[in-house]
């Protein structure tokens, strides 16, 4: 009897008994909803402000924006130069070139410590080579100016190359007139290194420097010319040490070298004298130089007038760029280069028909 009780008891706890009826357990869970954030507005009036006061972070925002390849922000950079080009064209604008090893960094730093030790304000835009594999650069620059960088007189802003020939990047017009809206008297644009199409930064500073070495051997020699016909100084650089009399006969040997080729900037004489970043000798006399070739070139006119030619230079290779890129923007045409391509690797069409096919 015990038994069947404490059966009927077990059986009964195991019983489910009906509840309320209800479509939750309490917990009310809403499905979420993600709204695509919209890209943060820029204020250009300020930012334009700010740049102008010389904050730094406002003119390396500025120079971000100028060299973002969204399509807003394409847009907003436009109106951030507009606003800031009437404040352009106060500095001296340096293009500074050279073999690879010639210290081309250690020169810049030391030499615009100087400046800024001078009462300057400096603004470097130092150029990085992209790699053809990744398109990553290193971006060093700013790790080998250490001194430099710290210093409140100074802007170093290392960019990647990007592709672009001449070692510079395709941006550093517009990035240069932002330092000069900044307030930097002195611009120094470091390039990749010589063996490039070095016009392009010619078509764009008022002085151009290339840094040399010593015994830099006969393969030198076939590019010699070329770069030396549109450089307006020539350092021979680390002249110290053991080196000193090597320099100084290399610095004869180019003077006569330039004695009987036509000169970089119509007017003036290119020197070539010694200098050394690591017992900072010869920078002084580097700058007496650029300034001596301001003053003579400003009261020939040829400064104005090649400046002109420049922004009309720069005008003719943006519709360059711009056929370029409209080209390969719309997507029947990738298709049809693709497959116009192809035919070719096959043989079936020469190069010269590929082409003419694609714009007939």
């Amino acid at each position: 009897m015990e038994r069947n009780e404490n059966l009927q008891q077990d059986v009964g706890a195991l019983n489910v008994r009906l509840g309320v009826n209800g479509g939750h357990d309490g917990m009310t869970i809403k499905p979420k909803k993600f709204k695509k954030k919209k890209q943060n507005e820029i204020d250009i009036s300020k930012l334009a402000d700010d740049v102008r006061s010389g904050q730094r972070t406002s003119l390396s925002k500025a120079i971000t924006l100028i060299e973002s390849s969204n399509t807003d922000h394409k847009e907003q950079a436009q109106k951030l130069l507009q606003e800031l080009l009437p404040y352009t064209g106060n500095s001296i604008r340096i293009g500074i070139t050279g073999v690879p090893g010639a210290g081309k960094s250690s020169f810049i730093e030391t030499f615009g410590t100087m400046l800024c030790n001078m009462g300057k304000r400096v603004a470097v835009l130092a150029i990085d080579p992209s790699s053809t594999i990744s398109g990553g650069s290193i971006l060093g620059d700013k790790t080998r100016m250490e001194e430099l960088s710290r210093n409140k007189s100074a802007f170093v802003r290392p960019s990647a190359s990007a592709g672009t020939l001449g070692g510079v990047h395709k941006k550093s017009r517009e990035t240069m007139l932002l330092c000069e809206a900044a307030g930097y008297d002195v611009i120094l644009i470091e390039t990749v290194g010589v063996g490039q199409s070095e016009t392009y930064v010619r078509g764009m500073v008022d002085f151009f420097l290339l840094l040399v070495l010593t015994g830099a051997g006969d393969e030198l020699q076939g590019m010699k010319k070329g770069i030396m016909e549109l450089a307006d100084g020539i350092v021979v650089h680390k002249s110290d040490g053991d080196n000193v009399q090597k320099a100084r006969r290399t610095v004869r040997e180019y003077m006569q070298i330039l004695h009987f080729l036509q000169p970089a900037t119509p007017g003036w004489m290119s020197r070539a004298i010694p200098a050394s970043s690591h017992e900072k000798t010869g920078l002084m006399e580097v700058w007496e130089i650029i300034c001596q070739f301001e003053q003579t070139i400003k009261s020939s006119n040829v400064w104005e007038s090649r400046r002109l030619e420049q922004t009309k230079e720069w005008f003719h290779t943006m519709i360059r760029d711009t056929l370029i890129d409209s080209f390969f923007q719309n997507s029947n045409r990738k298709i049809e280069v693709k497959s116009i391509e192809e035919a070719i690797l096959r043989g079936e069409i020469t190069v010269t028909q590929g082409v003419s096919k694609l714009f007939s």
